[in-house]
């Protein structure tokens, strides 16, 4: 298994809309095999392909304190939905960066699972919400840009500062 680099905002990458997986094939496998254990190592609780600049409809995520859940979505689509909640949200692709975002508060999905089966989960809470989180990088967007346009340039402020004091 391999770590794969992780897109920091604002790449642009991270704009561009995934694309529907036509088949889970063994390529599809490996990349999940290689996402869970980028997320893993990073670490983190949800990554989707876009987050590691591949642009298909990917998502893993694992919200238990084991790291031994995983559960991957391919193609997920939410299909009901109901509530709302604010939940403070983080990002490997915004590291640092923590602030709340309104969504729903539990969430029915339909997605193929790493064997290309169909399946369908009903979530709340925090997995409702990191599906919805992972959901919108395969749609291009970034959870930061829920916030208003000062507050976004305050944070491409800071990750600019904090990359050149890196380099």
């Amino acid at each position: 298994m391999t770590i794969l680099k992780i897109l920091q905002y604002p790449d642009e990458r991270l704009h561009i809309v995934a694309a529907t997986v036509p088949e889970v094939t063994d390529n599809i496998r490996i990349l999940i095999k290689d996402m869970a254990e980028t997320m893993y190592s990073a670490p983190g609780i949800g990554l989707a392909a876009t987050q590691v600049d591949v642009h298909k409809r990917v998502i893993v995520i694992d919200i238990s304190d084991t790291h031994n859940q995983l559960l991957t979505l391919i193609n997920p689509e939410i299909v009901a939905s109901s509530g709302e909640s604010d939940y403070e949200e983080g990002c490997l692709s915004v590291p640092g960066v923590y602030g709340k975002v309104r969504r729903a508060e539990s969430v029915t999905v339909q997605a193929l699972d790493i064997e290309g089966n169909p399946f369908v989960l009903d979530a709340d809470g925090l997995l409702a919400v990191c599906i919805q989180h992972e959901m919108d990088h395969l749609t291009g967007k970034v959870f930061v840009e829920y916030w208003s346009q000062l507050r976004q340039s305050r944070v491409i402020a800071r990750l600019k500062k904090r990359q050149r004091s890196i380099m």
